[in-house]
């Protein structure tokens, strides 16, 4: 019988800090005094109430670390269980070597490593390539880490309404580790899953390598309005494969998607048909994690008692790109095993 592949454990680790819409504005006010910034500005456009910030000098590799470790504690497994260590983010500590390689030697791990890297994508992309290197026989336990910083890309400085224009969701990104377990099974957890991408789009959202690129703008640089237009076409694609896999949005029990604002995720919803009571909400009081979002969800469901065996679970992945993809899962609970863990308290506050 070929192996199947299941994601037995989950867990997260959520940095201490928080910061409230109020005082992002006001930091942006003190560095930007040309600006006018109307009170409540973030909670009108993106549906922010505040947002997770790590401490200075907290790497993602220390994100990544502390809820591989938390994984590995709540399945109870060695660092020497593990074959191999995806490190899957949009932040990092170095471009070279790959960040993965860091998470190894801070939790003790001796396996291969690699870094999956796909913007906001990260995350589902590493499941993917743990899928497909598990059903083919390579390994058997696969560990997905994922750290991410994305309040240091804020920028405070702005000069003219346009500048405000594609810096303002700068200020809504978060800070987060996650960490997933993917093992082989007698059963299948990961059921199909399906990728795309508009490539003409990319330019919607930046973030330019100052070393490799020394003459364009610094910064994360988003339009939103291009950013969603990049989109358009790939949710119609979403959902006729769903169909083709006998999946009705309407009928899943549970639905994790990228969350970068409020609104779009409602939009999202109703292009694709999904009851808003399935999407597990999380946004209004992280930011956006960027590539931590799903296995956020995923574990803000296993706290609400939502993670059932039998569960029928679409993941939804959007990144700049722009890409998209399609994640359905039968969700397998372990015997003797809870299927996730927090690394910090305060992640009811989401709810």
């Amino acid at each position: 019988m070929n192996a199947c592949s299941q994601i037995t454990q989950v867990a997260v680790h959520l940095p201490e800090g928080r910061q409230t819409c109020e005082a992002i504005e006001d930091r942006l006010r003190e560095h930007s005094p040309a600006l006018r910034i109307p009170a409540g500005l973030l909670r009108r456009m993106y549906g922010l109430e505040e947002r997770l910030v790590a401490d200075d000098g907290v790497l993602p590799s220390d994100l990544a670390s502390r809820a591989a470790l938390q994984v590995l504690a709540q399945a109870g497994l060695e660092p020497g269980d593990i074959d191999l260590l995806l490190f899957a983010s949009v932040s990092a500590d170095v471009q070279e070597p790959a960040n993965a390689h860091i998470v190894a030697a801070k939790t003790g791990l001796t396996c291969p490593v690699f870094d999956v890297s796909n913007a906001c994508n990260s995350v589902l992309n590493a499941l993917e390539v743990a899928d497909a290197l598990i059903v083919c026989g390579r390994y058997r336990r696969v560990l997905v880490a994922c750290g991410e910083t994305l309040s240091r890309l804020s920028r405070w400085k702005m000069t003219s309404r346009h500048e405000m224009r594609t810096a303002l969701a700068s200020m809504t990104g978060g800070d987060m580790g996650a960490a997933l377990l993917v093992e082989a099974g007698t059963e299948p957890g990961i059921i199909a899953s399906t990728f795309m991408a508009n490539s003409t789009g990319w330019p919607a959202a930046t973030l330019f390598n100052p070393y490799q690129a020394p003459g364009l703008p610094r910064g994360l640089d988003i339009d939103s309005e291009q950013l969603l237009a990049s989109f358009l076409g790939l949710d119609a694609r979403a959902v006729q494969w769903l169909k083709e896999n006998d999946t009705d949005p309407g009928e899943l029990s549970l639905v994790c998607v990228h969350q970068p604002s409020v609104p779009f995720v409602r939009t999202f919803s109703e292009r694709l048909g999904v009851r808003p009571e399935t999407v597990v909400p999380t946004f209004s009081r992280t930011g956006n994690v960027a590539a931590a979002t799903l296995p956020l969800q995923l574990a803000l469901a296993c706290e609400q008692d939502r993670l059932r065996s039998g569960t029928k679970i679409a993941l939804f992945g959007l990144a700049s790109g722009a890409s998209a993809g399609v994640m359905l899962i039968d969700w397998t609970t372990q015997p003797d095993l809870s299927p996730c863990v927090f690394a910090a308290q305060g992640l009811q506050r989401t709810r």
